[in-house]
């Protein structure tokens, strides 16, 4: 078992191409989920939900997003943008939607519920990393289109945190170029006067 300071300097986004079969069996994604909802939520209001994308489900919401992008853009489409929508939950074994759904509260202010929202979608990626698996977190089109949302079972009133596809890693993580601690943290100032 790797230690959690190792793990949260290991851990890498693979590219949803390298993610391959298997993904996680149920015991794993059900511990992976539970990880993944524990996270700061002022008032205990789990502004957030969890979509599970996969398998037939995953394929026929493909066709009806290309459907979607054929009525729209015409009959012109190229098989490749078929392919892209056809497989864009199917390109990895397991697509988890991470859904916000902050809303106005009489005191928990709703940027503090997008920000649980976002916490979860981070812990979902760090638990599949701890269970040996990668994972990748994307938007995309849909993410932001009302009729995109209603095939993906997101409500209007819901926003999409991201998609997060998971499988097995085929080729190692790579490094990226991180931001300088210079660059990015600063000491607080005594305000004038005090």
């Amino acid at each position: 078992m790797v230690d959690a300071a190792t793990h949260l300097k290991t851990r890498r986004s693979i590219p949803i191409p390298m993610l391959k079969e298997p993904g996680p069996n149920e015991a794993e994604l059900s511990a992976i989920l539970e990880i993944a909802a524990r996270v700061p939520d002022h008032g205990k209001l789990a502004p957030w939900r969890f979509i599970l994308y996969r398998g037939d489900a995953a394929r026929s919401i493909g066709e009806a997003l290309f459907a979607i992008v054929r009525r729209r853009d015409g009959e012109s489409q190229t098989d490749t943008r078929r392919a892209v929508e056809t497989g864009r939950f199917t390109r990895a074994p397991l697509v988890v939607g991470v859904v916000s759904k902050a809303a106005p509260h009489v005191k928990i202010p709703e940027w503090e519920q997008v920000l649980s929202a976002g916490a979860a979608a981070m812990n979902l990626i760090h638990a599949a990393h701890a269970h040996g698996y990668a994972a990748n977190w994307v938007t995309e089109w849909v993410a932001y289109d009302d009729e995109a949302k209603a095939v993906l079972g997101i409500a209007p009133n819901e926003k999409v945190v991201g998609f997060i596809h998971i499988g097995t890693p085929t080729e190692p993580p790579s490094e990226r170029p991180r931001p300088a601690l210079a660059d990015i943290v600063s000491e607080a100032a005594t305000p004038d006067g005090y």
